[in-house]
């Protein structure tokens, strides 16, 4: 055919040259989409890998149509969203298309990754549940047994009882058996930290009235002055916890309040007249008259069972109450609680004399009268005559 005789069909038609232009784009628009996707599953979770895409030959390698075929332009494929146009291998057929990832896929994937999370929580929960059974059983568990210790039992003591009213001499003579040293020299004097300023005693020529009656606990080997220390602190925490406002408005001093309460306590023996006794005390006191107490004489003679005679009952000596007016000048006995208190606070009376009623354990007459004084001592002097002693039914 000669150049003459071909015919140009876009002469013809003249839009064809507009249809291969757009053929041309949309072929292009999609290089750009496969190239984009490939990219995006290079970039994720492994897709399969597309193809390098061809390059389409040139059109001009295609024989031109003539004038008796025209050129049909080829219908455009169907382009969905992320299927690529088919393309035309070498040789004629088409190119692998990567495996498709649709609905059924994904639905697959998302049940293996739920099954692998179930295996994995199923694994961690029995770990835990492992964990707990085991701290558990070591909670249980008895204990070992405590090693044998080597450390010394305690010391076993013994209760030593003193009774209220003794005398410190009298003291002494109880704990012999129980206490190592001399109790005497031990009651001389108090430790350092036992002050008798503190009760206006710094005069006081020994601790007589605050070896304080009580029970201690006392070890095997127990010293004298190991004992009169714990006395000391028992009558400082008994003494300090008696209210002393009434003796002090009285111009009484502490040290005062306990000689009183060591009187009471050898005196009374019928704990309801205690503070009869104190109201006698405390009246004569603020007359100025003698308190005509026996038991102080006694204290200085050392005499607590014979009869006193009457030479003895008119020795001046400074324990002789009979003779000299006030308070002697120590305790004549160590007094418990119920004397101190009865002594610091005295009942509200004018009783000025008490006398031992005869047929009773111990019981007295309280007066306020020198008449009345009178018939209750020639009452006490007739039965004491009569029973040749002390007329007391103990």
């Amino acid at each position: 055919m000669s150049g003459s005789d071909w015919h140009d069909p876009f002469a013809e038609d003249p839009d064809a040259v507009e249809r291969e232009r757009r053929r041309a784009e949309r072929e292009a628009r999609r290089r750009g989409r496969r190239q984009s996707l490939g990219e995006k599953a290079a970039a994720g979770a492994a897709p399969a890998q597309t193809p390098p895409a061809e390059t389409p030959a040139p059109a001009a390698t295609q024989p031109p149509p003539t004038s008796e075929q025209p050129q049909v332009p080829a219908a455009a494929e169907p382009v969905g969203p992320n299927i690529p146009p088919a393309e035309t291998a070498p040789g004629g057929s088409p190119p692998p298309r990567p495996p498709a990832r649709g609905p059924r896929a994904r639905s697959s994937a998302m049940r293996n990754r739920r099954v692998i999370g179930a295996i994995l929580f199923i694994a961690l929960l029995g770990l835990v549940i492992f964990g707990v059974v085991k701290v558990l059983g070591k909670l249980t568990e008895e204990d070992p047994p405590a090693p044998a210790t080597t450390s010394k039992p305690a010391p076993k003591t013994t209760d030593l009882l003193i009774v209220e009213g003794l005398t410190r001499e009298q003291i002494a003579d109880e704990v012999a058996k129980n206490v190592k040293g001399d109790y005497m020299k031990a009651s001389d004097s108090p430790p350092k930290d036992f002050d008798l300023e503190d009760y206006d005693a710094e005069n006081a020529p020994n601790l007589e009235g605050f070896l304080f009656p009580a029970t201690y606990p006392i070890v095997k080997k127990e010293t004298a002055k190991e004992l009169v220390s714990q006395q000391l602190e028992a009558f400082r925490s008994n003494f300090d916890g008696v209210d002393l406002s009434y003796a002090k408005s009285k111009n009484l001093t502490p040290y005062d309040v306990l000689i009183i309460a060591s009187m009471i306590e050898k005196e009374i023996q019928v704990p309801e007249e205690r503070k009869l006794a104190a109201a006698v005390i405390y009246n004569r006191l603020k007359a100025g008259d003698t308190l005509g107490i026996d038991a102080t004489i006694r204290y200085y003679l050392g005499n607590y069972d014979e009869q006193l005679t009457q030479s003895e009952l008119a020795d001046p000596h400074p324990y002789n109450t009979r003779v000299n007016p006030g308070l002697p000048p120590t305790p004549i006995s160590n007094p418990g609680v119920a004397s101190i208190e009865a002594a610091a606070n005295p009942a509200k009376s004018d009783a000025y004399f008490f006398v031992v009623k005869p047929g009773t354990c111990g019981e007295h007459v309280f007066v306020e009268t020198q008449e009345e004084f009178a018939q209750a001592e020639q009452a006490y002097q007739q039965a004491l005559q009569e029973q040749g002693g002390s007329p007391t039914d103990c």
